[in-house]
């Protein structure tokens, strides 16, 4: 362990990935930076863990059963406790090119992204159509909405924020996205997956909501500009799961000075007035008899999730979650390895998507022959949350074991941290992408440094990921 300083420009608390970005992109700029987490690993929410550490959380494991070991070793298993892809375009993959974090990990491509279409008993599942050519041969239309969805997709890849003559007559900055479906007379369906698939929303509100338009079409333009960079889906994926993204930035944070203490209690926040100057602390070595190593140190700011500052976030909202083990691909989905594939609200009756992700030994988180499916959504019941993912269950077939705890509260803070010198981030939504979680750390970064966090996006040509 390095020696503790008197005084850091900032402390952070958590080592979810929000954080650990966070701590890797001011360490880069120079900032005196220390990191604690009161677990003994690093990923908080977002970690990647083993199968014995997955049915000791979620299994009712009797004592002295060792359910793990029908599925070989637990330690050839790193299962995702959130379900997250990136985009090959998006902000979190420029944030990792831009540090160069992407030399401590390696990337696979996400096989396929998928809707599905209708109700359950004549359900279809496709694949989501990335540009005008798809378009004229998905399933998921007729003939002549084939044609009305080729030309509004061609009007989105022509599409330029400054340049009106590009906007097929609409007043972007007035306009409803329902105007902009409007004038291309599409069906409700085909708004359901552009809307949900294309450009990630999570419910229908955006719609009707003016303003929205133009954010919409730039959502469309970097799913389409993402599955361009690969072909086969927009998503990439690191090898070895999720929690390789923490330890990643935690790596480069400490390649520029970053201290970081696991298995840290934060036993007080130091205050000068309303304003946080430094925290007392305690660090316990892993299995260590006493009462630790207690230290004090100053600091200008502080970063956390929300777990540190109870008091000071509100709920907005309850996670639905599901983690399954699968001997086979999901169906309709042509034997692939990985998938995402997004229940639309509409189509199920809800208020919110359900999310499935599915990865595989593929990308070496389990033994070959198995897979791992991640179902989420917003609960929007006080009881009987199994049945809120129920239609998710029956689009995965034959689940070999399903671990499913309680809803988990979703957080985000109650202030904007410049205030009291504590910024907090936000809990993870349901999506099964990484856009919603970086528009957090960006947020947070212009909160707390009062610039915004400007990164450099893949060059022409630039790959990631192997087939």
């Amino acid at each position: 362990m390095d020696e503790i300083a008197p005084e850091y420009d900032v402390v952070v608390l958590g080592t979810g990935l929000t954080e650990c970005v966070l701590s890797g992109v001011l360490s880069v700029k120079g900032q005196k930076v220390l990191h604690i987490d009161r677990n003994d690993h690093y990923g908080g929410e977002a970690a990647s863990v083993n199968l014995e550490y997955l049915f000791k959380k979620y299994g009712n494991v009797a004592k002295g059963e060792e359910p793990w070991k029908k599925y070989g070793r637990a330690n050839d298993w790193n299962i995702d406790l959130v379900p997250k892809l990136l985009m090959s375009n998006g902000e979190l993959t420029n944030i990792l090119v831009s540090t160069d974090v992407t030399r401590y990990l390696e990337f696979k491509q996400i096989a396929g992204s998928y809707v599905q279409q209708g109700k359950q008993s004549s359900a279809t599942v496709a694949k989501v159509p990335s540009d005008a050519g798809e378009a004229l041969r998905s399933p998921l239309m007729g003939l002549f909405e084939k044609r009305r969805a080729k030309k509004f997709l061609e009007w989105v890849g022509a599409f330029k924020d400054d340049d009106p003559a590009t906007h097929a007559g609409l007043d972007m900055n007035q306009v409803t996205m329902k105007d902009v479906y409007d004038k291309f007379g599409l069906e409700a369906t085909t708004r359901d997956f552009i809307g949900h698939s294309m450009a990630l929303y999570q419910t229908d509100s955006y719609i009707n909501e003016k303003g929205t338009a133009q954010d919409a079409v730039g959502r469309i333009r970097l799913y389409v500009n993402s599955m361009a960079r690969y072909g086969k889906s927009p998503y990439i994926y690191p090898l070895y799961g999720l929690g390789e993204l923490p330890q990643g930035f935690a790596r480069l944070s400490a390649i520029y000075g970053g201290t970081y203490m696991l298995n840290t209690d934060v036993d007080e926040v130091l205050y000068d007035g309303s304003k946080a100057i430094g925290i007392k602390a305690t660090m316990k070595e892993r299995g260590e008899e006493g009462d630790g190593m207690k230290f004090e140190t100053k600091c200008k700011k502080i970063i956390a999730d929300p777990s540190y500052f109870q008091n000071k976030v509100q709920v907005t909202g309850y996670l639905v979650k599901a983690i399954c083990i699968l001997t086979h691909p999901l169906a309709s989905t042509d034997n692939s390895d990985s998938v995402q594939l997004i229940i639309p609200q509409s189509q199920i009756g809800r208020k919110h998507d359900i999310y499935i992700t599915l990865v595989s030994s593929h990308h070496n988180i389990c033994p070959a022959g198995y897979y791992v499916a991640i179902l989420s959504t917003i609960a929007e019941s006080n009881a009987n949350h199994h049945l809120e993912l129920e239609p998710g269950f029956q689009r995965l077939g034959k689940i070999e074991e399903k671990f499913m705890g309680p809803p988990i509260a979703l957080y985000e803070p109650l202030e904007s941290g410049i205030n009291d010198n504590i910024f907090i981030s936000k809990s993870y939504d349901a999506t099964s992408h990484f856009e919603t979680t970086t528009d957090d750390i960006k947020n947070i970064y212009m909160r707390a440094e009062g610039t915004e966090l400007k990164v450099e996006g893949l060059r022409e040509g630039q790959q990631l990921a192997e087939d």
